[in-house]
């Protein structure tokens, strides 16, 4: 039987004043069939903080995305988006599962950036950006197109406006599609190994400019990646996860320098080797 070290409280929200909560997971388990993929996961991030999710393939990392962005449903426990349950909902003092309705109304404050880019290949690069403002937030669409240009002009691709995603190199349509991300004012941004489809020469690029969303905007973040030097750059705190459950947490130095576990000394050790 395998034991897990106990957690280390997680700084970036503690106490019970859910008002400084952003993001909450409480007591949530997801399985695929016998396997635990999140085992009993509960943790909270505050507003404008960012936090990165490190630890070794299948442990759990991505699922927690994929949780908040209600491509998945925890089997147990329930999940909290700026004082909304996200996939329940209370009626008549008890809570069950959510409408479709609810879901979308909590999911439109959450905004992901994916490793593919999933842009639409037949729209322009202008109209990647507005067609979800202007369709499920009811902006006006000469309101969306110059809120579009502003942010084409952040992420350095100011003259790319009549483009098709086709005609854009992968560090460009990954830049596309944070701008669309942004786009949606989400409140909070997740970010899914956004350079692991990327060649190796456009990995700095894109990170760079992530850095620059991080230091110029007040959007929280939730970021999975393998770039550890990113990790230490753009994070308040560091989650390491192993087994479904997060093992250590903590300030990017005090997690890169002088980590408690050893599981963790064992896995920055590999990933940094490499």
């Amino acid at each position: 039987m395998t034991t897990h070290p106990s957690p280390t409280p997680t700084p970036f929200a503690t106490g019970t004043d859910r008002s400084a909560e952003l993001v909450r997971f409480d007591h949530v388990t997801k399985r695929f069939g016998d396997h635990v993929v999140l085992d009993d996961l509960d943790f909270a991030v505050a507003p404008r903080r960012h936090v990165t999710l490190i630890g070794p393939s299948g442990s759990g990392k991505t699922t927690i995305l994929r949780l908040l962005m209600t491509l998945l449903r925890p089997d147990e426990g329930t999940i909290t988006v700026d004082g909304d349950l996200l996939t329940h909902e209370r009626r008549g003092g008890r809570l069950v599962p959510a409408g479709e309705r609810h879901v979308r109304a909590v999911r439109r404050k959450i905004g992901m950036v994916f490793q593919q880019f999933n842009l639409f290949p037949n729209m322009r690069v202008l109209r990647n950006i507005t067609e979800a403002p202007v369709h499920v937030l009811g902006r006006d669409r000469d309101e969306a197109e110059q809120r579009a240009r502003e942010l084409l002009e952040l992420v350095g691709l100011s003259d790319k406006v009549d483009a098709y995603p086709g005609q854009l190199s992968g560090g460009q349509q990954q830049r596309v599609a944070i701008a669309r991300a942004l786009a949606m004012e989400p409140r909070v941004l997740l970010l899914d190994e956004v350079t692991s489809a990327l060649d190796p020469e456009l990995v700095a690029g894109v990170l760079d400019l992530l850095r620059d969303v991080a230091r110029s905007t007040d959007v929280t973040m939730v970021c999975v990646t393998h770039e550890m030097s990113f990790a230490r750059d753009v994070s308040d705190t560091v989650l390491m996860f192993d087994q479904g459950r997060v093992i250590e947490s903590g300030p990017p130095e005090k997690i890169f320098t002088d980590p408690e576990q050893p599981r963790t000394r064992e896995f920055l050790s590999a990933v940094l080797e490499n």
